[in-house]
């Protein structure tokens, strides 16, 4: 998968596309998967990075939503349960099984929850992951030494999913790439293209990287851009009126002592009406999340003092080590674009359903929705295409089209385990340049040879693209990302052609994304 072979088949089509896409998150990428694998023929276009924004930043959950289950949305839960034992099967290196617990310390608390969680089971069917189960306080113990103690009378314990954001969404890229689309990052759209009948048939972009603009032709033009949707339509129809209320979700990462088992924490009702969570992930610990509106949307949001001293706060309810803001390795912000609803009072309690939108001159926009779901709403969304470009009928194939790295014991690859079946072309790189076997700092299993990956075969252009998204580096650590990145800027410079001067502008534009990754200061 090499970028410039995809811009050189884009320049040099003649003829239009079946299917252009704006946008390289979840929700696009899923999109050019069914497509290419139907047969159309598909190009994608991404203004930054593959999951840049939304895409990387979620709770690393593949769920139903018990959440969901509360606010009564049985349909949405019934479709992301079954769409999680279809990630399962299709990806197992990047998606397992998470054992869960409720801790219960309030008497009604156990019975409540039980119900509800099995519930939760019966909806799932036999794409279900476990049984839910009431378990004595000794055993929540057992499983959660951690845990505070005061008070605990007992849990539940429940099962859902759990994955690699962004290291899936590079799967779905490469397997995109190998049913035929073709998918370009830095790439932003400029402006759309009509025909004499003001119907959309076009797109002009421009290259980042040599500032040339392009055009394309295409049949179909989808937006899925997620929060950044609402400027795509208005390049449409100025006039056109928001669709989305963003809201961001923060989380924080601390050290394994603070989880050091394999079970998560799951509590059900916070003071702003969400749920938390406390997940093991990648020998880390992931705690959140926010629910904030914001006016504002950007690649790079920021974390709110309030919403660190939130989780903090919530988190030192249930954990018999207080974390501090001194604990924190890493602060992650995404933006939701939530499908604005007249009667909401908050955005916690806006539908995670998805919203197909066609305006008057055929632009297809596909937003709302959750990382869980992608697949049908990329199967709704082409679906709609096809009717609405005059395309010849083709059945979806994705319910079990098995996803690039497919690999069913990808843990015997310990550390290069989240590749998949592509571990051992990395090994092998490492063993024929064994500096590029050693981790490049102590904190993190990440190697040199990871980096020339990424580079050669997963379209990275950027150190923010290797520790970010690549690798996970700034998610997991922050300082240590910051400082691998000399020796990611020098290693992506040899594979890509690029000179010192090159590498100091690389630096200095990622501790400026890195500085966002930190958390801000105390609020008053």
């Amino acid at each position: 998968m090499r970028r410039e072979t995809f811009l050189s088949r884009v320049v040099e089509r003649g003829e239009p596309w079946d299917i252009a896409v704006i946008g390289g998150g979840a929700t696009g990428v899923g999109i050019a998967v069914d497509a290419a694998s139907r047969g159309y023929d598909v190009v994608l276009l991404e203004q930054s990075d593959f999951g840049k924004g939304t895409s990387s930043r979620s709770t690393k959950l593949v769920h139903g939503g018990v959440r969901y289950l509360q606010q009564g949305n049985i349909s949405l839960v019934m479709e992301a349960l079954k769409e999680r034992g279809l990630l399962l099967q299709n990806a197992p290196h990047l998606v397992h099984d998470l054992e869960f617990v409720v801790p219960n310390y309030v008497w009604w608390e156990a019975p409540f929850y039980g119900i509800g969680l099995r519930v939760y089971d019966m909806l799932a069917g036999k794409y279900g992951f476990g049984a839910s189960e009431l378990l004595p306080r000794e055993e929540v113990l057992r499983r959660i030494p951690t845990l505070e103690r005061d008070g605990l009378r007992g849990g539940v314990k429940y099962h859902d999913g759990q994955f690699d954001d962004s290291r899936l969404l590079v799967n779905l890229a490469q397997t995109a790439a190998e049913q035929g689309a073709c998918l370009l990052n830095y790439a932003p759209v400029a402006r759309l293209l009509k025909d004499a009948d003001g119907y959309v048939n076009g797109i002009v972009f421009r290259d980042e990287e040599t500032g040339r603009e392009h055009t394309l032709g295409a049949r179909c033009v989808i937006n899925a851009t997620g929060p950044f949707c609402d400027a795509v339509r208005r390049m449409d129809d100025p006039d056109a009126a928001p669709m989305i209320a963003p809201s961001q979700g923060v989380h924080i990462v601390l050290g394994r002592e603070f989880l050091p088992g394999e079970t998560a924490i799951m509590v059900p009702h916070t003071r702003d009406g969400r749920v938390m969570f406390a997940i093991p992930w990648r020998g880390h610990v992931v705690v959140g999340t926010t629910d904030t509106p914001i006016a504002n949307v950007s690649l790079e949001p920021r974390p709110m003092a309030h919403e660190v001293d939130f989780i903090l706060e919530t988190a030192s309810g249930y954990l018999a080590k207080r974390p501090t803001r001194a604990d924190i390795l890493s602060v992650f912000t995404g933006i939701r674009p939530l499908v604005k609803a007249d009667d909401a009072t908050s955005t916690a309690a806006l539908s995670r359903d998805h919203t197909i939108h066609i305006s008057k001159s055929g632009l297809l926009t596909i937003t709302g929705g959750k990382w869980t779901t992608y697949r049908k709403m990329a199967e709704d969304c082409v679906d709609h295409a096809i009717v609405l470009a005059r395309l010849a009928e083709r059945p979806c194939v994705t319910r079990d089209l098995r996803i690039h790295g497919f690999h069913r014991h990808a843990e015997k690859f310990g550390p290069l385990a989240a590749y998949g079946s592509d571990a051992t072309s990395i090994a092998e790189l490492a063993r024929e340049r064994p500096d590029w076997a050693r981790p490049l700092h102590e904190a993190l299993p990440i190697c040199g040879a990871e980096v020339v990956w990424a580079a050669r075969c997963e379209m990275a252009r950027t150190v923010d693209d290797v520790l970010a998204r690549r690798t996970r580096a700034l998610y997991l650590n922050v300082r240590a990302a910051l400082a691998m990145a000399p020796a990611v800027a020098r290693l992506l410079a040899a594979e890509l052609g690029r000179d010192a001067a090159w590498q100091q502008r690389e630096l200095a534009a990622f501790k400026e994304i890195a500085d966002r990754f930190l958390p801000s200061p105390q609020s008053a």
